[in-house]
């Protein structure tokens, strides 16, 4: 079940009242406010769908350029460390600031989490390496129970073989 609507890309919060008992909505997203009710769950979607015809009609009527929901820019504040650290990711793969943010916000959204399988699936195979003791690596590797304790040597001697694969 949803309480949210579209129409003509603007989206809608619907609330049950029960004071009142009535259903409210409120175009979410704009500045300016516009709300509609109705008594009949039936009812809220046309009044949803009335209150953007009459937002439009308003705003052609004062001059006024209808709101549009989600510019696409807004401010974050997050620490200075964190800021730095984005700049020189940013940096060093060629891309802006806002393009960095931009990819790392849509994969969070969009559920894209294949860095991490393939950082689990990576550490997987070198655990399993260095438990069947390959001597390649040599004895600069140690296993201590659940643990693997690797060296520099060992991780670039790994991501080349991964690269060769």
């Amino acid at each position: 079940m949803s309480n949210t609507m579209e129409y003509k890309g603007y989206h809608a919060k619907i609330e049950y009242v029960v004071e009142s008992k009535t259903l409210r909505g409120r175009i979410e997203g704009i500045n300016d406010y516009v709300d509609f009710e109705a008594a009949d769950p039936a009812d809220i979607e046309k009044e949803f769908h009335q209150s953007v015809e009459d937002y439009l009609a308003f705003c052609k009527v004062v001059g006024k350029t209808p709101e549009k929901e989600y510019k696409g820019s807004f401010n974050v504040r997050i620490s200075p460390e964190l800021h730095k650290k984005l700049a020189l990711c940013a940096f060093k793969e060629g891309r802006s600031l806002n393009a960095e943010v931009e990819r790392a916000i849509a994969a969070f959204v969009e559920g894209d989490h294949s860095h991490t399988r393939e950082l689990a699936e990576n550490v997987k195979n070198l655990t399993d390496m260095i438990r069947m003791g390959n001597s390649r690596y040599g004895n600069e590797t140690m296993v201590s129970g659940k643990n693997v304790i690797s060296f520099l040597k060992l991780k670039h001697t790994y991501r080349d073989e991964v690269e060769t694969l």
